[in-house]
């Protein structure tokens, strides 16, 4: 997936990558994208060396493919877009030191990227930017097909977009009489252990986008893709309220840290 969406990024001269403009970015925190030598020393890896080595990388790139390159060879690229000239190796090996990989990276909140030593408003921008492509294409794969049979890209999707949250986020897929989404809505955002579900308003968007059947999902920012108790009872009043409409409920889906869960495979959805 990383592979489709560094191809647009082609060989080009280091001058067209604009200036950051030195101002404050958003929630204060101070202009860091011009990135230098003395910036670089304070970070923990030495210089990437001779001048040149942009190019390199994107004859790499272009030549072998993404899989040629680690992850922070990746995301040094993607720092390009953010920095006119400059090492940016030590950053990006320092970015993915503090966020655990370049996924960890990508899916990390705005304010905690701003926070760490180097970044600016055009890196920050950069790092979402790809992360909202990949979650994007992610989603595109699931459309016009039956989600059902579709289960691995389903599971992709969810996990770009729910498993790095750092609180509870629940979200509702609205399917059709042929199992295509509808609709993809996050419901409600909670804290770093709890998120309120309001039924009745889950029942009036099922009508309002004449879904006949939904499947829910919620992730658990410890990780831990176990069910709760309030998890289990509340999914069993979500489909008692659907099945007065006719409307099925196809699963419950736990996102965690490389894990996940559903209630249909563990027996913890009552037969229709």
């Amino acid at each position: 997936m990383w592979e489709k969406l560094l191809r647009g990024i082609r060989k080009a001269p280091d001058h067209d990558f604009p200036e950051a403009p030195a101002r404050p970015t958003r929630k204060g925190f101070a202009e860091r994208d011009q990135f230098d030598a003395a910036s670089a020393a304070e970070l923990p890896f030495a210089s990437t060396g001779p001048q040149g080595h942009r190019g390199r990388m994107r004859d790499k790139l272009l030549d072998r493919g993404a899989d040629a390159l680690a992850d922070y060879e990746l995301l040094e690229m993607l720092l390009f877009l953010a920095f006119k000239k400059g090492d940016t190796k030590p950053l990006a090996k320092s970015l993915i030191n503090r966020f655990g990989s370049y996924a960890g990276v990508l899916a990390a909140p705005i304010e905690s990227l701003f926070a760490h030593e180097g970044i600016g408003i055009h890196s920050v921008a950069a790092i979402k930017l790809i992360h909202a492509s990949a979650l994007r294409l992610a989603r595109t794969e699931l459309a016009d097909q039956p989600v059902l049979n579709n289960w691995d890209r389903l599971i992709d999707y969810l996990t770009i977009a729910m498993a790095r949250e750092s609180i509870e986020q629940f979200r509702v897929l609205y399917l059709d009489n042929r199992n295509r989404l509808i609709a993809d809505e996050i419901a409600s955002r909670g804290t770093v252990n709890h998120t309120q579900v309001y039924v009745r308003e889950l029942v009036t968007r099922a009508l309002q986008n004449h879904a006949t059947a939904l499947i829910l999902v919620h992730n658990h920012p410890s990780g831990d893709p176990t069910p709760s108790r309030d998890d289990i009872e509340m999914t069993k009043e979500i489909q008692r309220a659907i099945a007065l409409l006719e409307v099925t409920l196809h699963d419950h889906i736990i996102i965690g840290k490389g894990a996940w869960l559903s209630f249909r495979r563990e027996g913890l959805l009552r037969a229709a």
